[in-house]
């Protein structure tokens, strides 16, 4: 809210939009939509006069030679034009579901010296919850988080981690990369050309593009990547892993729009429990249920809802609790406020949705695809079941090509269900 007008630096051109950037999205989106009609109206007129170069009535050479001349000019226009930066795709390799209680913090208290981090600080943070810790540079945030972790031991009080917890920290695949590594090297570590996920396995340049990247990347040396690939190529790094608890510090640093809109929509889908630190106000309105802030002089409160939520309820005083968590620094009260968060699968967010996601955008462009290869399956099936003497001859195969075309079509149904809904939600943004 703080910006009036909003500089986009794509593809090598820059665009003014003299507006914030609260408006900067739908504005971008459109100029992308205005420049796509213009590709195509340019192709149509490629067409057009490439066909008139193979049938059209000779007239005068020098009327003739310019219009071949204005056709190679379309045909360099078309080849120099950069489409516009793919979409980011990923999603977590989610482990086994961990138990209900993920932490539970009992008047935690942590000092450095003189200065007080954390005064008696007690909270629950179950499965499913998306909380994040906000406040000013030097408050404690990540001292917080290392303690709700484990990682760090407070001074007094104790922190109870729940069972069957598999803890993802992004920002520790930073330390994991060697100087000379490669792109390659980083997301393989070091080890061929496949990229180990979970139990399975993907060719890396397959996963690259999944994050933007470009082949002829492959080899490029980690260490002279610009702050977005980087960023980019930890993320690639540890969503390579399982995890039921994905802990984030300063996750929005240096990623572009199209891996930030990622990341949001990977929180919203992720079945675990996220915590993260932050100073983005709006990317925490997207992703959490519950904020816990630094008051000053080693306090913390928990609000429920973003960060938005948490500025309304101090202004009005009303915070979310049971018990009074406003009294003076040497109470020693500081229970969590009872909150009741919002659905894990569905964290609340502050504005109104007027546009697809980039997720539901992606399908709606794939899912067209996806039913014409299960149809062609779906007929090749049924060409194949319509041999009579197919059971006898390969009873094995029979059955195989059955549960495939039974399969098919299931996902053929639900697939056409998908485009129908996101269509329907298309038309309705577009009026």
């Amino acid at each position: 809210n703080m910006s009036r007008s909003t500089l986009w630096l794509d593809r090598g051109k820059t665009s003014l939009l003299k507006k914030g950037f609260h408006h900067f999205e739908d504005w971008r989106d459109q100029e992308i939509e205005l420049e796509m009609t213009r590709v195509e109206k340019l192709d149509r007129k490629i067409e057009r006069e490439e066909h008139w170069v193979r049938y059209g009535v000779s007239g005068r050479r020098k009327r003739n030679v310019k219009r071949l001349a204005d056709l190679a000019s379309l045909k360099k226009q078309r080849r120099d034009h950069q489409v516009p930066t793919g979409n980011v795709k990923a999603q977590v390799n989610e482990a086994n579901m961990s138990g209900k209680l993920v932490v539970k913090a009992d008047k935690i208290v942590k000092s450095f010296g003189d200065k007080k981090i954390v005064a008696q600080f007690s909270t629950q943070i179950k499965r499913g919850d998306r909380v994040g810790l906000v406040g000013a540079n030097g408050a404690g945030k990540t001292t917080m988080l290392n303690m709700l972790i484990g990682e760090l031991e407070p001074d007094d009080g104790n922190v109870r981690l729940g069972k069957n917890l598999q803890m993802l920290v992004l920002d520790q695949a930073r330390a994991g990369i060697k100087r000379d590594w490669t792109i390659k090297d980083a997301l393989t570590d070091g080890a061929g050309d496949y990229v180990t996920i979970g139990e399975d396995k993907m060719h890396v340049i397959g996963y690259m593009k999944d994050f933007l990247f470009h082949p002829s990347q492959m080899r490029t040396p980690a260490n002279v990547l610009s702050g977005g690939e980087l960023a980019r190529l930890l993320l690639a790094r540890g969503l390579r892993h399982p995890s039921n608890v994905l802990i984030m510090d300063e996750p929005t640093n240096d990623l572009d729009l199209e891996t930030l809109d990622l990341l949001q929509e990977l929180i919203a889908d992720y079945q675990g429990t996220v915590i993260l630190v932050s100073h983005d106000r709006d990317f925490l309105d997207r992703t959490v249920t519950s904020v816990i802030n630094s008051e000053g002089e080693g306090q913390w409160i928990e609000y429920a809802g973003g960060y938005s939520d948490m500025l309304s309820q101090r202004e009005t005083g009303s915070e979310t609790s049971d018990k009074d968590v406003s009294k003076l620094p040497d109470s020693k009260n500081h229970e969590k406020p009872a909150i009741s968060p919002a659905p894990s699968l569905n964290p609340p967010t502050r504005k109104t949705v007027t546009k697809l996601s980039y997720k539901q955008k992606y399908a709606l462009e794939q899912l067209p695809r996806e039913m014409s290869e299960l149809e062609t399956v779906i007929a090749d099936s049924k060409k194949l079941l319509s041999d009579s003497s197919l059971f006898t001859k390969d009873p094995e195969l029979f059955n195989k090509t059955a549960a495939l075309l039974d399969k098919s079509e299931t996902r053929l149904s639900e697939a056409e269900a998908e485009w129908l809904e996101l269509e329907i939600l298309r038309e309705e943004f577009e009026g």
